[in-house]
């Protein structure tokens, strides 16, 4: 009975707290939110309680799952740290509130760790105060905020977390995905292996009305054959906007691999009535291989009415650090081990390497290091051996083995023995051919092919 009794001044003395507190077990799941957590979460405190709490930055603005993430303290709180953070919480309106938060371990190390506590700043923070300070800070608790900030305001557009980035092609991207997903027009995207192709595809077919979108059909064109095209097309036809009130699309992945006789019975397709949108993706511009004779112009012009050019990894290197915090977290929404981010030292690294597999690597790397990771944040030691393998090529390039042509050489040698002849000979032709063991005549002709005497009349 005693023990009910404190528990509930308990309760009542936290909910009278002016600021935010609520409070995790070692499980990370979330035990109590006082009422001034609630209003500011904008949810009932019984949605909250029992939601899971992962270091991560939620595709979703609003919910419990997603309030649940941005209450979510700093991985190494959880090893004994106190810290504080900028948590951002978008409430039922839509209006996004930052506040800055204290987190209190209970326990000092993993093993004894009884949970956390977070209080909260009765005050809003400054937004725009919090945007400045974080633009050029790469810290991982900055670059977690940043993530949220970016996923908060593209939630409710499309889902591109791939095309993330102040790059300015990256920029141009997003800008494009939003176009062509707000139109019918077919679309040609356009981008090495790896750099988030098939992510443009699926924003753009989805676009800001996924659960009414029709029918995404992927076809690999290095496998398609005109009789399964057909069928697809008749199949897509039929569950397209008949049912869904939205037209499919017929995505053609590897579009520059498609066979001739496949190409021609597309072209066929496409001059009639169609029920649904075309996106077409390759690694080359269609309109550059139909240039090439490698590619029908009329397809190349029917699919390409919006060409999107996805950028490698290593041409916008500067985003290098938001994707890599994005690849961090869906790693914390995955499983239990949650880290805050990258050490610089490792983003050093990483800023390095050359990227031939782009984003897609990138997230591969970030997983195995995620992995292999035994503190908060992963370090250089944490990556994949081919990141440092890389790294030791740059630092000793190989060196480029300088090829000998015989005659040139030995034509140099001549040229030095006819120098130091001539000289001991102090300009003596005659004495000079002695001592190299030719003749006169020969002598001279050497002189004037090699550029050491004017031509003359010699007798």
């Amino acid at each position: 009975m005693a023990l009910r009794t404190v528990a509930a001044d308990l309760v009542r003395l936290l909910d009278a707290a002016a600021g935010p507190v609520y409070v995790l077990d070692d499980q990370r799941r979330i035990l109590f939110v006082n009422d001034a957590c609630a209003a500011w979460a904008g949810c009932a405190a019984g949605e909250l309680v029992g939601q899971e709490s992962r270091y991560h930055s939620s595709g979703e603005v609003t919910g419990p799952a997603a309030i649940a993430a941005a209450l979510a303290p700093p991985p190494e709180v959880w090893t004994g740290q106190r810290a504080r953070a900028v948590v951002s919480l978008a409430g039922a309106s839509g209006n996004v509130v930052a506040r800055h938060v204290d987190f209190v371990p209970l326990g000092t190390d993993v093993l004894d760790m009884a949970g956390v506590i977070g209080f909260g700043s009765p005050h809003e923070a400054n937004q725009g105060t919090l945007e400045g300070s974080l633009a050029t800070d790469e810290s991982p608790r900055a670059l977690h905020e940043r993530l949220a900030h970016w996923r908060r305001k593209l939630a409710g557009q499309y889902h591109i977390d791939r095309l993330l980035g102040e790059n300015a092609a990256i920029r141009q991207v997003r800008k494009q995905v939003e176009l062509a997903a707000a139109s019918t027009a077919s679309v040609s995207i356009v981008g090495p292996p790896g750099s988030g192709r098939q992510h443009a595809a699926r924003a753009i077919h989805y676009g800001r009305a996924a659960q009414t979108a029709g029918p995404l059909v992927p076809l690999a064109c290095p496998l398609l054959s005109a009789n399964l095209l057909e069928t697809t097309l008749r199949a897509l036809a039929r569950s397209g906007a008949a049912v869904t009130g939205r037209p499919g699309t017929l995505w053609l992945c590897d579009v520059e691999d498609l066979d001739d006789e496949v190409q021609q019975q597309l072209v066929r397709e496409l001059a009639g009535k169609r029920t649904f949108r075309m996106i077409a993706t390759s690694r080359e511009p269609l309109t550059a291989l139909a240039a090439a004779g490698k590619f029908r112009a009329d397809l190349a012009c029917a699919l390409a009415t919006i060409e999107i050019r996805l950028p490698p990894l290593a041409g916008r290197i500067e985003d290098l650090p938001l994707l890599a915090q994005l690849f961090v977290e869906e790693q914390n929404r995955q499983g239990t081990k949650q880290l805050a981010g990258l050490s610089p030292e490792a983003l050093d690294r990483l800023a390095i390497y050359p990227w031939p597999g782009n984003i897609e690597e990138l997230a591969e790397v970030i997983a195995a290091a995620h992995q292999s990771a035994e503190g908060p944040r992963i370090v250089p030691a944490d990556l994949p051996a081919k990141i440092q393998y890389s790294l030791d090529a740059a630092a000793r390039p190989r060196r480029v083995e300088e090829t000998i042509v015989l005659e040139d050489f030995l034509a140099r040698i001549e040229e030095e023995l006819i120098r130091r002849a001539m000289a001991q000979a102090k300009g003596n032709k005659t004495k000079a051919a002695r001592l190299l063991g030719m003749t006169r005549p020969r002598l001279y002709r050497r002189l004037v092919q090699l550029g050491l005497e004017e031509a003359e009349e010699e007798t």
